[in-house]
């Protein structure tokens, strides 16, 4: 095999580097996949080491099926070598030396995080914490501790200040004894028990180097502190050890990365040898020049500048849209015409920094009948929170409802515990009624006096929203309905997935408004009918437009990458600390480099957040990639004096953009192969009959004086009113 022939200048000198310890910092797209198992190949047909010395640690079990893959198509006994996450290793060796396992037996289980969760659950009730934020934090520190590799005691010294400390280590330690007295691990502990196997008995890890004599490293900037102390003791023998990263791909701070693992492997191991990998395979010349500007800004890098052989392609994209409407309208539309012109749907991407902001996206992209896929999450109206949210509205209106009555009746918690909707589940059975008539009956029942005085508190929840229901609009109602039965306290804002979740409740209560300000005369039945239609309809044969967050983009690749939602306190999301920044500052590289031709950046003049809509501030990274004028950053370092325009009309920057020299121009794909939706406007009048694919029958209630793309509010029989553009609707009018 003629390596050299395969791989570049680079790659090849990495490969070929075969003894000692030795750092490859990939960029993006630069063929680290090629590069690893061209290297495994190299070991085994040039070097002569036995396929079944070489221990390749990857991050996802996907990538690890696709390595074995590719090795054995191209080595001799390819199948021999071992190659699997971390996780995997660890579980398949403490099998296999379980007789030094002090507490725990060959046929331990491995717990999933469903189970996991039951069992935290069941300790806080035990402990009566009923605070989700302290819940939450409980949670995290818990992971955090074991991906630090640090004892409880060593903990509780540390953080002795925390108030809920003791509190803390009890949670821990009837943590760790249940899961030890159930002979169970959760996945931490399958690393935290493996590195504890291998310290402390020299015989087991004498036996594993003699075992394996290579090792390499996958995406090693995303390793925690345990799995770099493991693969240390591990290659600490031969210390032939590869490692691959690229620090300007470190995103997953939150859950344990810990991105200085890969400086510390160049003083942890002697004379280590750095291949840097920067020619890009996959993104054009002018997409690449805007990733290098904005990832120069970080400090905490090895300095590197993609470069790559394809063509400059066409220039990198900002448009400012007036609200989050116009940014969907706008991004939707320049989907149909990139479908239009060639590009398949599955190879364009909405990527986001937030799922909060895919509710108007997900609107539109059903709203003209274009097939789309969230990728790695769930749709907007199938998440928890949002279903929780909708159940109090179900409750109010349709009495009878069981299903959304279970959701709410512990939720924000009450205290409400399984046990007790049991027992009011039986009541409701016995008497012939619903579980919500049970609650609002409680006193006529044998109970406790401490259950009673939680549904009391229901009770009067829910007797003063169904008082209320019929004296304010939707949206006041909505909102009322929110404060009264503090939803929104329930969510820690300083933790990102619960910021993430109290954003999706906030977008819902814009989806309310919007309904409301289309619909005047609808009811709340109608906007949960709308809802479930809507949601029923909106179904995809898994080839659609990628709808996800940066996290979830990340390792995918598209023709067409829209990043959207480009604010201050969105992207990035506002940060105090410079660390946290410059993780904020590499998903936006991560983003821009999923592109391979076109690159569109988004942002909005205002937004609806919080329950009100407010003035957005342009992201400081559009600074940086200099698609816009620099400003003068003010003293709070995290806000921008920024001039607003809010001249512009829809209809008139609907197909607008700016370039890096703030002009405005036209942003349109190949015109020859473009041809908009031929028109009969005679047809087009208030009161005309037309059907929409996906919405059913509707009537033209109004149509938009000089609107470029002929729009035109349709009320629909079951779905309310929605405005569309003509020029790309998938409508018919009806004879």
């Amino acid at each position: 095999m003629n390596y050299r022939n395969l791989l570049n200048d680079e790659q090849y000198q990495a490969v070929v580097c075969t003894d000692g310890p030795v750092l490859v910092s990939a960029g993006a797209g630069s063929g680290k996949t090629r590069l690893l198992t061209y290297r495994v190949a190299y070991l085994i047909t040039e070097c002569g080491v036995p396929a079944d010395k070489i221990l390749a640690i990857t991050f996802t079990n996907k990538a690890a099926g696709e390595m074995k893959d590719r090795i054995r198509k191209i080595a001799p006994d390819g199948d021999l070598v071992t190659v699997c996450t971390f996780h995997s290793f660890c579980a398949r060796m403490l099998r296999k030396y379980s007789s030094f396992l002090k507490d725990y037996r060959e046929n331990f289980t491995i717990y999933s995080e469903n189970d996991v969760a039951k069992l935290q659950k069941d300790i806080f009730k035990q402990m009566n914490i009923a605070e989700e934020s302290t819940k939450s934090n409980f949670k995290h520190n818990l992971s955090m501790l074991k991906n630090e590799n640090m004892t409880i005691d060593e903990y509780a010294r540390i953080f002795n200040y925390d108030r809920d400390i003791n509190d803390f280590v009890k949670f821990y330690r009837l943590y760790q004894g249940e899961m030890q007295k159930n002979n169970a691990m959760d996945f931490d502990d399958l690393l935290i028990n493996f590195y504890n196997l291998i310290y402390e008995n020299q015989d087991v890890l004498d036996s594993i180097q003699n075992k394996y004599t290579y090792f390499s490293v996958d995406e090693f900037q995303d390793t925690n502190k345990i799995q770099y102390d493991i693969i240390k003791l591990l290659a600490g023998k031969t210390n032939n050890l590869l490692i691959v990263g690229d620090e300007d791909q470190s995103i997953y701070g939150w859950r344990g990365a810990n991105i200085n693992n890969i400086f510390n492997f160049t003083h942890d191991f002697k004379d280590v040898k750095i291949f840097k990998l920067e020619q890009n395979y996959r993104s054009t010349k002018k997409i690449l020049d805007r990733a290098n500007l904005i990832i120069k800004n970080n400090k905490n890098r090895l300095d590197k500048k993609l470069f790559t052989e394809n063509g400059d392609g066409t220039d990198v994209f900002y448009y400012q849209a007036m609200n989050e409407s116009d940014e969907a309208d706008f991004v939707v539309q320049n989907i149909i015409r990139k479908h239009v012109s060639g590009v398949p749907y599955n190879e364009i991407a909405i990527l986001m920094r937030l799922n909060a902001l895919s509710r108007t996206f997900e609107e539109k992209l059903l709203t003209y009948n274009i097939p789309h896929i969230m990728y790695n999450g769930f749709k907007f109206f199938e998440r928890a929170e949002i279903k929780n949210v909708l159940a109090y509205l179900t409750a109010i209106v349709n009495p009878s409802d069981d299903i959304s009555f279970t959701r709410i009746i512990n939720f924000p918690k009450r205290g409400i515990g399984d046990t007790s909707i049991e027992k009011l589940t039986e009541i409701a059975t016995r008497n012939r009624t619903s579980l919500k008539a049970a609650v609002m009956n409680y006193e006529q029942e044998i109970l406790p006096k401490a259950l009673k005085d939680k549904l009391k508190e229901l009770k009067d929840l829910l007797t003063d929203l169904e008082k209320n229901i019929d004296q304010m609009g939707m949206y006041d109602y909505f909102t009322y309905m929110l404060e009264k039965a503090n939803i929104l306290k329930t969510f820690d804002l300083d933790n990102e997935q619960d910021y993430e979740r109290f954003l999706n409740v906030n977008s819902l209560v814009n989806s309310v408004k919007e309904f409301e300000e289309n619909n005047p005369d609808a009811s709340i039945l109608d906007y949960l009918e709308s809802v479930t239609l809507s949601t029923a309809m909106d179904s995809d044969d898994g080839n659609g437009v990628v709808i996800a967050t940066v996290h979830g983009a990340k390792g995918l690749e598209f023709d067409t990458v829209f990043i959207v939602g480009c604010e201050e306190k969105i992207f990035p999301i506002s940060r105090d600390d410079s660390e946290d920044l410059e993780e904020e500052r590499r998903l936006m590289y991560v983003a821009i480099t999923r592109a391979k031709n076109d690159l569109i950046l988004t942002s909005s003049s205002s937004r609806f957040m919080y329950g009100k809509r407010e003035y957005c501030v342009k992201s400081r990274f559009l600074y940086e990639l200099e698609l816009i004028k620099d400003r003068q950053i003010n003293s709070r370092y995290n806000s921008y004096n920024n001039n607003y325009n809010y001249s512009n009309k829809k209809g008139d920057n609907m197909n607008t953009l700016q370039s890096n020299n703030n002009q405005s121009f036209n942003y349109t794909f190949n015109k020859d192969t473009i041809e908009k939706k031929s028109i009969d406007f005679s047809k087009v009048k208030l009161g005309a009959k037309v059907v929409h694919p996906k919405f059913g029958e509707g009537e033209i209630v109004e149509i938009t004086p000089n609107s470029s793309n002929h729009c035109v509010k349709i009320k629909f029989d079951v779905v309310g009113e929605k405005m569309l553009s003509l020029d790309y609707a998938p409508i018919e009018f009806k004879e």
